[in-house]
């Protein structure tokens, strides 16, 4: 994976490429979504951005993602309960575990994922252009305090 720098560049390089206005909240917001492991809401991404730029508004917000989305730059995750959670930290196809409790994402990285979209690619001859899959179930911390 590359650093945030370099990876925060190429995504502006790629918005100046594709026609995309630069303005001082889109580059905010970028920011927080490539510097932010934990899988944010967009409320919570908002809230970020308008310390620095008050009158941000949330549909800015909104718009931002889906384009950042749309360009491959960030994943949004169902959380199964009708909300969602947006990763731009690390935006390759990658699975998740999420608790379905306190709603905390971690990041899988297990190489037998990648082992599947090879034996899939060729034993069908698609050819993977990337895949969802989120394990629901409850945190260590969330289980200590089912047990009590």
């Amino acid at each position: 994976m590359i650093g945030q720098t370099e990876r925060y560049e190429a995504i502006i390089n790629k918005l100046r490429n594709e026609g995309f206005r630069i303005t001082p909240q889109r580059l905010s917001i970028i920011k927080v979504l490539i510097s932010d492991n934990s899988h944010p809401s967009i409320e919570r991404v908002y809230n970020q951005v308008k310390t620095d730029f008050p009158t941000t508004s949330l549909a800015t917000i909104y718009k931002t993602v889906a384009m950042l989305k749309d360009m491959g730059e960030l994943m949004e995750i169902s959380l199964g309960d009708g909300s969602n959670r947006v990763d731009g930290y690390t935006p390759d196809t990658h699975p998740h575990l999420i608790c379905s409790h306190c709603k905390k994402i971690v990041d899988a990285d297990v190489e037998e994922v990648k082992a599947v979209d090879l034996a899939l690619t060729h034993t069908y001859g698609f050819k993977i252009t990337g895949h969802r899959l989120d394990f629901f179930g409850l945190c260590p911390e969330c289980q200590t305090i089912s047990k009590n």
